[in-house]
């Protein structure tokens, strides 16, 4: 088995900060080219002026991924740049609290937008474009994976927090629409998996806890690991899904979250 990205194109979204930024980050050290995407320009300015560059490209795309315009462009870009695309990893996600009873400050729509809408655009896009490769290459009968979609999800998706509603919502939608596009995909030979996060030191969870000694406790003593999982952990992750490695493996939710699912305390954090 071969976790090698070597070679390989990827596109990842949401990629300024966070998991997002360390799956790029990382992929970029294994040796793939990586079109960092995300819409905060001066973020990835920032980042990739100390990315190494050694074994594989480093480019950046600024836009607003909701656009199908962007989108296009970012696909357009990426060709551009490096001739074709291997791996989509949708890493663009937004976490915010929510009253479910207040339609004005249930954000549901928001993070639809962009916890969903997003992935499922840039997968439709960007399958299409694996499949156009394939057939340009002749290898239709080959065995060997075509592609590989990531979605970045959550533990969300399976609990119960009213104070969460939107963000469960679109993370359980994400869950359903990996399983869904990996058969659709699957005829093609690409695959569609997702990571569902537990607690990760991410920007969001770093803010969150500023200041917030409790919180980190909470989320802590509700973890059989007994800590919070750093960025790079998931970009391991990530890359296992992008490698020819798990090349029979589509329609998978992975969950990476210390335990904290088989504790199913509802009452805890899950950011």
């Amino acid at each position: 088995m071969t976790l090698a990205i070597t070679g390989k194109t990827a596109v990842v979204t949401g990629a300024a900060n966070g998991v997002g930024l360390a799956i790029a980050r990382h992929f970029v050290e294994r040796g793939a080219n990586v079109m960092f995407a995300d819409i905060d320009e001066a973020r990835l300015e920032a980042e990739l002026g100390d990315v190494e560059d050694e074994k594989g490209t480093a480019r950046y795309f600024a836009g607003d991924l909701r656009e199908k315009l962007t989108r296009a462009n970012l696909l357009s870009a990426t060709i551009d740049a490096f001739e074709r695309v291997d791996v989509l990893v949708n890493a663009s996600r937004q976490v915010d609290v929510s009253d479910p009873l207040d339609p004005e400050t249930d954000n549901v729509e928001a993070l639809l937008a962009t916890n969903l809408m997003i992935s499922l655009r840039m997968s439709q896009l960007f399958a299409k474009r694996m499949i156009e490769q394939t057939e340009a290459e002749g290898d239709e009968d080959d065995e060997r994976p075509a592609g590989s979609i990531i979605n970045l999800s959550s533990i969300a998706a399976r609990r119960t927090m009213p104070e969460m509603l939107a963000y469960s919502v679109s993370s359980a939608a994400l869950d359903q629409l990996t399983r869904s596009m990996a058969v659709t995909l699957a005829p093609h030979r690409i695959r569609v998996n997702a990571i569902a996060l537990g607690s990760v030191m991410s920007a969001s969870l770093q803010g969150a806890l500023r200041d917030e000694d409790v919180h980190r406790k909470t989320i802590v003593d509700h973890t059989p690991l007994g800590r919070i999982a750093g960025a790079g952990e998931l970009a391991e992750v990530a890359q296992f899904l992008a490698s020819d490695g798990s090349g029979f493996m589509t329609g998978q939710v992975l969950t990476v979250d210390g335990g904290r699912t088989l504790l199913d305390a509802v009452d805890a954090p899950v950011h």
